[in-house]
């Protein structure tokens, strides 16, 4: 039986050849005390990319996201976003049972929330029965919807109309390494309308674990801190920064190959039945697929493809997630095809 396709998500794949090589030869350190001199190059280098003072390798990019929270807001207040926002939608009430924070959730277009309602939400006169906004967070790419990129435009407008109030802007840029190839822009661009920005090294980088949380030199403390609050001290963690090292140096350029076969399976999703995908919406590595326009509960419809070797995400009840990586090209597509077909004639 051949090996299953599996697009659940971009941290599904391997390490390369050369992250595993790095990693077994690591210089390291004990990053609780501040030893580890490849975790601090990592540090350093990320921090560079995205314009930043200062970064702090942690164990994911929601710990990431969680820290920046609890930094900007000072553990008070609402934190405001598009309402299929990670940081509000999926990341299991951390802000609320861990950093004691609310969620202001706006709707928008795309991932880009509405600038008008975020403006009313952030003026206080509007609503004074709640707490204050204390924080406005970004998505880019944005997961919920299908790895769409938040224009440049957007970015400058929302930083704008926040600074004009006094409120910081955290990027979860998770995915801004896809976000930068798909504008053709440095990611600094996007982070340089944040005041704190996140990025995970082991999504479309490959990278074995980790992300970087990006930030004025001023808040690294206090991001240490709550990095040891969160229990995400790792210790002689320059073993897996080894392995984003090799990932920035040799996964960036080649997002752009897993952005062409996103859209490539697309159209042979759309040439089955255009109700499952429009092709002009992605953008990025991520695909949804509107399974229930053709009647077609997500659940058992991911559950038929899994049998027929084909592994995708449930985003919703009626709504498939897929997520291409380096593992996934172009040969792998028509097998996607077949199965989808194989799974639609099964059911009518």
């Amino acid at each position: 039986m051949s090996r299953p396709i599996d697009l659940r998500s971009d941290t599904v794949h391997a390490p390369t050849a050369a992250m595993r090589a790095a990693m077994a030869n690591a210089e390291t350190g004990d990053d609780g005390y501040r030893e580890d001199p490849t975790v601090a190059r990592l540090e350093e280098r990320v921090a560079a990319m995205l314009g930043k003072e200062a970064g702090l390798f942690l164990p994911s990019a929601t710990m990431a996201n969680l820290i920046a929270l609890m930094i900007l807001t000072n553990r008070v207040g609402e934190v405001a976003g598009e309402e299929s926002c990670h940081v509000l939608a999926a990341e299991f009430g951390g802000l609320a049972s861990v950093a004691h924070l609310s969620a202001r959730s706006l709707p928008g277009v795309r991932g880009a929330v509405d600038l008008d309602l975020l403006a009313r939400a952030l003026d206080p006169a509007e609503e004074r029965l709640r707490p204050p906004v204390r924080l406005v967070v970004a998505e880019t790419t944005h997961t919920a919807q299908g790895g769409a990129v938040l224009p440049m435009a957007h970015l400058a407008a929302l930083y704008q109309l926040c600074a004009a109030r006094g409120v910081p802007v955290h990027l979860d840029g998770a995915r801004i390494f896809n976000a930068a190839i798909a504008l053709g822009r440095p990611e600094a661009e996007m982070a340089r309308f944040s005041d704190t920005t996140a990025v995970c090294l082991c999504k479309g980088l490959g990278a074995p674990v980790g992300a970087v949380l990006a930030m004025p030199r001023a808040m690294l403390e206090q991001a240490l801190f709550f990095r040891r609050v969160l229990g995400g001290h790792m210790r002689q963690s320059g073993i897996v920064a080894a392995g984003a090292i090799v990932a920035l140096d040799t996964m960036r350029e080649r997002l752009a190959e897993d952005h062409a076969n996103a859209q490539a399976l697309a159209r042979l999703l759309a040439a089955l039945d255009a109700r499952l995908v429009d092709p002009a919406e992605v953008e990025s590595n991520l695909l949804t697929v509107a399974i229930g326009a053709l009647g077609r509960a997500a659940r058992p419809f991911a559950a038929a493809l899994a049998a027929r070797g084909v592994r995708v995400s449930v985003l919703a009840r009626e709504r498939l997630r897929m997520c291409l990586h380096h593992e996934i090209g172009p040969p792998e597509l028509p097998r996607v095809h077949d199965a989808f077909a194989a799974t639609l004639a099964a059911g009518r």
